[in-house]
């Protein structure tokens, strides 16, 4: 299991893949680790259900779109994890940032996706809001548990890679930030198997590449 000084060594000298942001719409999340007895813990969140969310009911991270406002990605994540789950990041670390990620090239393929990652020094209380149906730590060392990677499956025919970080067929972590687990743990030495099947693995790639 990575630890959090391997995690700060790897991506202090991570170079991430940042894709040009002009005339694109922009969202951002954090990837939030805190420090705890057992080990490092990841804060997950379920979104609420809403017909105008692309990621409605989803487990992700927290996070949302960059509002003019905002300074830029960074500053528009660490709101949204103020707004979302009642936690302020102004004295965490900022341990890095992850590979950005582009939208669905079917329906959202003028958005950008940021991940920026923060070190806190103790798993923290959550007070979340109308946008989170759910949230919680999860330790970090159970993301690499094999018992827990499972195949999950849209309304469509795809199947897709997943992990199982609570109750089944619901808080299972797939498709966005999935993706970004597998880049961070690429990037700290610890990669997820290829569990992708050729179907959506030429889907991933259509998503990474759409628009480069």
């Amino acid at each position: 299991m990575p630890s959090l000084e391997r995690v700060r060594r790897a991506l202090t000298s991570h170079d991430p893949f940042v894709l040009p942001v002009e005339g694109m719409r922009r969202a951002a999340v954090a990837m939030v680790l805190a420090e705890a007895p057992e080990g490092p813990e990841l804060l997950f969140i379920e979104r609420a259900r809403h017909p105008r969310d692309p990621w409605s009911g989803h487990m992700a991270f927290p996070g949302g779109r960059v509002d003019p406002d905002d300074a830029g990605g960074r500053a528009a994540a660490e709101r949204e994890v103020s707004e979302e789950v009642g936690i302020e990041l102004d004295g965490a670390e900022r341990l890095g940032r992850l590979d950005d990620k582009r939208g669905n090239p079917a329906t959202h393929a003028s958005l950008v996706i940021s991940a920026f990652v923060y070190r806190l020094d103790e798993p923290r209380d959550l007070s979340i809001n109308h946008e989170v149906n759910d949230a919680f730590w999860f330790p970090l060392k159970g993301l690499l548990d094999p018992a827990r990677h499972v195949q999950y499956t849209t309304g469509g025919e795809l199947e897709f890679p997943g992990i199982l970080v609570g109750e089944p067929d619901r808080h299972v972590v797939w498709g966005l930030t999935y993706s970004f687990l597998e880049s961070f743990f690429t990037a700290v030495g610890s990669p997820l198997p290829d569990r992708w099947n050729d179907s959506t693995r030429r889907y991933a790639r259509q998503l990474e590449h759409a628009g480069s």
